[in-house]
């Protein structure tokens, strides 16, 4: 929650909050009066308590006024950020916290020597004769200089996190800038020079433009690693709750294609609807400083700022490109992900945006399978999470990590390798037992925000706090799901049970899946697995002496039921491999080894 909805909350709840933060007032009229901001007894100060402006204060004493969030922060003395952790709590708001593996372990960033830039330096003469700063910029921002190099501290709560050195002497035309290690933790540099109660904010895309914002009157962060996507965001997971604090976010990025590629994806993760793109006309916010404009010249352009709000309607020809592309996808294309099988080749895909039901009768290995689909897809390179319902997390990370390994007993250094390479790729939502559907939602959607995962298991339908015979509330539910896979461009797997019937030797089909007809018909793929039963029954009767021909029927079948857009259904064969757990392609296949891993025998070492 953003500092204005909190504000909002607190409004509704206006006469209690005043009495807890200023106990000693009375109610005037339509007002609640006290002395001032520390809550003698008086009338200087007063806080609407209803009408259109209910929740709002004014000190007559003083000119102060605000919200009941800003009367937060001065009654109590706190930061903004800890008014709106405690207002929360006030509130009854608990915040969502997800808990996954993270192998990444920052350390401290190795300080180079350095000092104050002094006045007749080389750092200083550069920093305002060629970049425009002034000297109470450089100090605000609390850049020093060490020979002819600039040092950029990143500063959390006084506890610098984060150095990065800019080498003045030019290599290959372009001045050399780099973080001093590649272990310090990723985040947004200019925290030491943010007020506390700002609640606006920009991000751009260098220090010094960073520094050039603020110096015209804006408040600004610069992110670590410039523009474009992927894994130069990966700050966004560090700074999130930080970002918390901030009703609105400018964007003003370098005007170029990694630039407008940085906005998308920073906004996507932070929230579309607090993010506004201001557009300079030139090529960053230095540049603007340089170019002799002022505060009111720049405030011009953040107040035309474009907002990030979706717009419904639209004709048919601003699809142009995309339909263009779905005929023919560029190489980079980003298509989805692949089943594990390469018989099966590009015939089924599980797409962003789109809910696979995945449906079988109980004991038919739909767990397993569904976790060998994931582990393909993490080596795809798609980050998952998984909401296991039936087990403990470490009950089918083991079986998981069996299937990683190809082997029935990894040695406990492959084991470790394996986690590592899990690292962040593979999250867990840890509830066994009954979990809430509307909970699991909102878990998903802050992780796919936070931490940029794109493919969600949930195993299973039966688990949720869903009854069986509530068709409405089931059809809710899959609807949500398929909301929340195409407003973010992510995947889910939904497992399923079939109902049973007479006998294991019929697979059944989508009309068998437990529950409303909604859930397979809202779904965009549905398969149904299973387990060759009669094939299991002619193994054990036949001992010891078991006829080639029934060893070479496949272990369990996947029949495609649905792909809406997919241009066929394929039934998919599969042999089931006893020590790894893997369902293989042929009778003949051998497991696949998803983690590579060796022991250098003469250092006692393990090494991927």
């Amino acid at each position: 929650m953003n500092p204005r909805e909190i504000s909002e909350r607190l409004s509704g709840k206006t006469d209690a909050v005043v009495r807890h933060l200023l106990p000693n007032g009375r109610i005037d009229g339509q007002e609640w009066r006290v002395g001032s901001i520390h809550g003698e007894e008086g009338k200087s100060l007063g806080v609407r308590l209803t009408g259109d402006k209910t929740g709002v204060w004014s000190d007559f004493a003083t000119g102060e006024s605000g919200d009941l969030l800003d009367l937060w922060v001065k009654t109590k003395g706190v930061n903004l950020s800890d008014a709106m952790q405690e207002a929360k709590s006030f509130l009854g708001i608990s915040d969502t916290r997800f808990h996954g593996h993270r192998s990444k372990q920052y350390k401290s960033p190795k300080m180079p020597t350095c000092k104050a830039v002094k006045s007749n330096s080389s750092v200083f003469k550069y920093l305002t004769e060629e970049r425009g700063l002034t000297r109470e910029t450089i100090a605000a921002f609390k850049v020093a200089e060490s020979c002819d190099s600039i040092i950029f501290p990143f500063i959390h709560d006084d506890k610098v996190v984060m150095v990065k050195r800019l080498m003045l002497e030019r290599k290959n035309g372009k001045k050399d800038i780099r973080p001093t290690s590649s272990e310090q933790e990723p985040c947004l540099f200019g925290w030491q020079a943010i007020p506390d109660d700002t609640r606006s904010v920009s991000i751009c895309e260098g220090e010094i433009d960073a520094m050039s914002l603020h110096q015209l009157g804006f408040p600004a962060l610069s992110v670590p690693f410039g523009g474009g996507t992927g894994a130069k965001h990966n700050w966004i997971e560090n700074e999130y709750d930080r970002l918390e604090r901030f009703d609105e976010i400018y964007l003003c990025m370098d005007n170029d294609a990694g630039g407008n590629a940085a906005i998308e994806e920073i906004a996507s993760r932070l929230g579309r609807h607090r993010c506004r793109i201001v557009q300079l006309p030139c090529k960053d916010a230095n540049d603007f400083l340089k170019s002799g404009k002022d505060t009111f010249d720049l405030a011009k352009h953040f107040n035309d700022a474009k907002t990030m709000d979706p717009v419904e309607l639209k004709p048919a020809s601003h699809f142009q490109d995309d339909i263009i592309r779905e005929f023919y996808p560029p190489d980079n294309a980003s298509l989805g992900f692949f089943s594990p099988w390469n018989k099966v080749g590009n015939k089924l895909m599980h797409r962003p945006g789109e809910v696979t039901i995945l449906a079988g009768v109980n004991g038919h290995g739909k767990s397993e399978g569904t976790g060998h689909i994931v582990l393909d897809a993490i080596k795809q390179g798609v980050k998952a999470c998984i909401a296991s319902l039936e087990f403990k997390p470490a009950k089918w990370l083991y079986r998981l990590t069996r299937q990683g390994a190809g082997i029935q007993e990894p040695s406990v250094p492959y084991i470790q390798a394996i986690q590592e390479w899990f690292g962040d790729r593979l999250w867990v939502f840890d509830v066994v037992g009954t979990a809430k559907a509307d909970k699991i939602i909102e878990v998903f959607e802050y992780a796919c925000r936070r931490y940029g995962l794109k493919l969600f298991v949930i195993d299973n339908l039966s688990k949720l706090d869903i009854g069986l015979d509530n068709y409405d509330k089931q059809r809710d539910f899959v609807d949500q799901l398929t909301d929340f896979a195409k407003d973010h461009d992510c995947h889910v797997i939904l497992v399923a049970h079939s109902r049973k019937a007479f006998d294991d030797s019929n697979a059944g089909g989508k009309f068998d899946v437990k529950g409303s007809g909604a859930i397979t018909d809202l779904a965009d793929t549905v398969l149904i697995w299973w387990r060759n039963r009669p094939k299991e029954e002619k193994v054990r009767k036949a001992a010891n002496n078991v006829d080639s021909s029934i060893l070479e029927k496949p272990d369990a079948v996947v029949r495609c039921e649905k792909q809406r857009n997919g241009e066929e259904e394929p039934v998919i064969c599969l042999w089931f491999d006893k020590a790894s757990h893997q369902f293989l392609p042929s009778y003949k296949a051998k497991p696949k080894r998803y983690v590579e891993f060796s022991v250098k025998r003469f250092k006692g070492e393990a090494a991927l």
